[in-house]
């Protein structure tokens, strides 16, 4: 009973120090017990009397310890004793900084905010890297349309179609001269070059049979000029034979062939309107582009981030005279501002060759390479008549009739009267493919789409399909196209994108994306419940440390208790030896004078042999 009471006043007592309680009654009452001060034993005469008191202590020391020297909650968390337990604090404070820090990653966005600052374009920034250069390998793949049938079609027959192709060149794509200005834009020029791809494309020198576009573009304009003039255009290209068919080949048509016409043009056309000395439909892409594009860096906002903000100066495009067809709001196809920060549907895109802006719309979520992304598309009313999309009014001449699916952009090419639709007339009106044969529209084939990072706005893959056409006004003055009827005439059509990023780049977009979204969260949990196990631990280590520490007077006291049932138990096995000894006293020898009566005397056994 007493020993369970003992007990009791220490969990009591270790439960009011480990909370800080300032306890009352008998829980912080001194305890004291009635000491044996003094209390030796006495042989005859010469018992000694200790200055010290011998004892077990009385007071302080007597009986239970002092539970009102027990140390503070703070110094008992990191002692032991009277040493600082090292092992101890260290445990504490290991587990005080992990809790913290795991709160804070569990309710700082710090990701996102390492992500953007990353993402905004600045000098050796990540994304000013991949920027610069990308490094991606980006294809433009060329099919031609072969005409089989040039006389039939002159006689009033359909055209006959067939595609050639493809003719694959493989872009290098860097950004030079490089401009950062203070107020958040760089301004670039793009550096192209286009190589051949000869194991992915048909033979370059492959003859195609295709209309005489100079030729055209000259008598299509014939009509304005007045008979006169029609009729000194038609002998002089009948004297020079010029027809409105050619045969040239592939690699011709898409890089350039000698003409006559485009040479004078280029002689004596005014220089904003001045074509190249040769004629082909890709020529003006190879080298360093003239013009200057300046862009948002992002550091203002990230909803217009890598929007163009100028062109050559200027914040408008100078072929179109009216908004929204003048507009340049848009991504040169690097960076598009990410969906999680805009929350829109629409993202826009410019490419020099189009001549103007294109819309991509929102259609759902995607899968590439294991990267989330969002699967956008160029909306089926983009190209053509106002009566399905008002904004295309301003892109078609007064005397243009409208289709759907086909749009003007002879102001970026020197007037020629060329119109872009998606390739085999796809989503374009009926009476575009009825007028010719051998086209076969294909969605997967034909459209024109993008996979872009919601959170980065990163393309992960995009592929731009174009189709250009040439669209024929007759000209019944001049001989040699006097059979060339009014007519919408399909010339190629080409691809252009990217399919796979390098695994450079999918690696930061995977770990930025997909990796650390997911290992974050569980290591910040992680973090605040390990820091709060240690916490606790080392207050429980405490707690019972307390409780069942064994006092100094205690420890003393169960050392006597066990030498004296040691003394008591060798006693009683050697009594029968003791039994046949003879004893005697040896008396101290010392001066009479400090002789006292108390004096003690020693005992010595001695054997029988002895």
């Amino acid at each position: 009973m007493g020993l369970q009471k003992h007990y009791l006043r220490y969990g009591r007592s270790a439960r009011d120090h480990i909370l800080g309680l300032a306890g009352g009654g008998r829980r912080n009452t001194i305890v004291k017990t009635a000491g044996d001060n003094g209390h030796n034993s006495h042989s005859g005469h010469g018992t000694h009397r200790r200055s010290d008191g011998g004892g077990g202590g009385g007071g302080e020391h007597g009986g239970m310890p002092n539970l009102t020297n027990r140390p503070t909650p703070l110094s008992m968390l990191i002692s032991q004793g009277a040493k600082i337990n090292n092992h101890r604090l260290a445990v504490i404070i290991i587990g005080i900084v992990t809790l913290i820090l795991g709160i804070m990653l569990s309710t700082i966005p710090w990701l996102d905010y390492f992500i953007l600052k990353n993402l905004r374009l600045w000098n050796d920034t990540l994304s000013f890297h991949y920027w610069q250069r990308p490094g991606v390998i980006r294809l433009t793949k060329v099919y031609i349309y072969n005409v089989t049938n040039p006389d039939e079609f002159l006689n009033g027959e359909k055209p006959s179609l067939t595609e050639v192709g493809p003719f694959v060149y493989r872009e290098d794509m860097q950004k030079v001269n490089v401009h950062f200005y203070d107020n958040q834009t760089v301004s670039y020029q793009h550096k192209k070059i286009l190589q051949f791809v000869p194991e992915l494309s048909i033979d370059k020198n492959t003859p195609i049979v295709t209309p005489n576009i100079p030729l055209l573009t000259l008598t299509s304009l014939s009509p304005k000029l007045g008979y006169l003039l029609s009729k000194t255009i038609s002998v002089v290209l009948t004297a020079a034979k010029f027809k409105p068919f050619i045969n040239v080949t592939a690699d011709q048509l898409v890089f350039g062939y000698d003409d006559a016409l485009v040479s004078l043009a280029h002689r004596f056309y005014p220089k904003h309107l001045r074509p190249m000395e040769r004629m082909g439909l890709l020529i003006a892409r190879n080298g360093t582009l003239t013009e200057v594009s300046t862009i948002k860096t992002g550091h203002h906002g990230m909803e217009e981030f890598g929007y163009i903000d100028r062109l050559n100066g200027l914040d408008h495009l100078p072929h179109w005279h009216n908004p929204p067809c003048n507009r340049i709001a848009a991504s040169e196809g690097s960076f598009f501002p990410p969906r999680d920060i805009t929350k829109s549907d629409m993202v826009y895109l410019y490419d020099k060759d189009l001549c103007r802006v294109i819309p991509l719309q929102y259609q759902r979520g995607v899968q590439k390479d294991g990267i989330g992304a969002d699967l956008y598309i160029l909306p089926d009313n983009s190209y053509g008549d106002s009566s399905t999309n008002p904004e295309n009014e301003c892109f078609n001449p007064s005397d243009y009739e409208a289709k759907k699916g086909l749009q003007n952009i002879s102001p970026c090419q020197y007037g020629a009267p060329v119109y872009i639709s998606n390739p085999h007339f796809y989503q374009a009106d009926e009476s575009l493919l009825d007028s010719v044969v051998g086209l076969k529209p294909n969605k997967s084939v034909h459209e024109t789409y993008f996979k872009i990072q919601s959170k980065l706005g990163v393309p992960l893959e995009g592929k731009v399909r174009i189709q250009l056409n040439l669209k024929v006004t007759r000209a019944k003055d001049v001989y040699p196209v006097k059979d060339f009827r009014d007519f919408v005439f399909p010339i190629m059509w080409l691809e252009e994108g990217i399919s796979e990023l390098t695994p450079a780049i999918r690696r930061w977009i995977y770990l930025a994306t997909v990796f650390a979204p997911i290992i974050i969260p569980i290591s910040s949990y992680l973090m605040i419940f390990g820091g709060a196990f240690a916490i606790v631990f080392i207050f429980v280590r405490a707690y019972q440390n307390f409780v069942f520490a064994r006092d100094p007077t205690l420890e003393i006291l169960e050392m006597g208790r066990r030498s004296l049932r040691r003394g008591s138990s060798f006693i009683a096995q050697h009594q029968h030896k003791f039994m046949h000894r003879d004893s005697y006293t040896l008396l101290k020898t010392v001066p009479g004078d400090l002789l006292d009566d108390t004096e003690d005397a020693i005992p010595i056994m001695t054997n029988n042999s002895s």
